[in-house]
């Protein structure tokens, strides 16, 4: 049993950068096609379509940052910590960083059409990245308090 808890911790411990890669993209592909599509639909503009479109990158750099907070030695003791606050922490920017990338594509979608409405159509998208930075912060101080 040790060693299938053990391996839960190992498990936790990559998670938030594994699932933060992914969501990422994700988002980023979803958003990156809509501003394909913008490009080909204007004239000028290129670079904010590709900007927004990187967005949900940053979910990944979460991941990674939670991943190396939780380093340290995996045991019976560590593991339910390590898989709890990884997996969760992961789940979260696995999904932030998708719904990111849709709001993305409907920001890019939106300000094609109407350019004036370009910076209020990213607020939906920020908020999102406000709720990936909240289980951000709430992972690396739950990981300051795993012993060892």
């Amino acid at each position: 049993m040790n060693e299938f808890v053990v391996a839960l911790g190992w498990a936790g411990l990559f998670a938030p950068m594994a699932l933060g890669a992914i969501g990422s993209v994700i988002g980023c592909s979803v958003a990156g096609q809509a501003a394909i599509g913008a490009m080909v639909d204007t004239d000028s503009g290129y670079g904010r379509y590709i900007g927004v479109s990187v967005m949900p990158s940053s979910q990944v750099i979460y991941g990674i940052v939670i991943m190396f907070s939780l380093q340290r030695d995996v045991t019976p003791v560590t593991a339910p910590a390590l898989f709890g606050i990884g997996l969760l922490s992961g789940l979260a920017l696995l999904f932030s960083a998708m719904r990111q990338g849709q709001a993305c594509a409907s920001a890019i979608h939106a300000s094609k059409t109407k350019p004036e409405i370009f910076g209020l159509s990213l607020a939906p998208a920020a908020i999102v990245e406000g709720f990936a930075v909240f289980a951000f912060v709430f992972a690396l101080v739950l990981a300051g308090g795993i012993p060892g």
